[in-house]
């Protein structure tokens, strides 16, 4: 695993996802599929594999889970 500067302060690492378990919801509905690969989380849209990844530190994603289920990401 290596770490890319992009952007200042983006510290995240340049994970290999070439063999990671992805995931969809637990209603296989939706084009959201999650991976766990080295103590992170990677989200990626499953109708267009090829496009990047989203990568979350576990805090980072259980603030992401906790505000979607308060619905702050509810666009209706």
């Amino acid at each position: 695993m290596t770490t890319t500067q992009m952007f200042s302060g983006w510290n995240k690492p340049e994970l290999d996802l070439s063999n990671a378990d992805w995931q969809s919801s637990s209603q296989g509905t939706g084009d959201v599929q999650i991976a766990f690969v080295e103590g992170f989380i990677a989200m990626r849209n499953g109708g267009r594999p090829e496009s990047p990844s989203l990568i979350f530190s576990p805090a980072e994603w259980r603030a992401f889970v906790i505000n979607a289920r308060e619905g702050e990401f509810d666009l209706t």
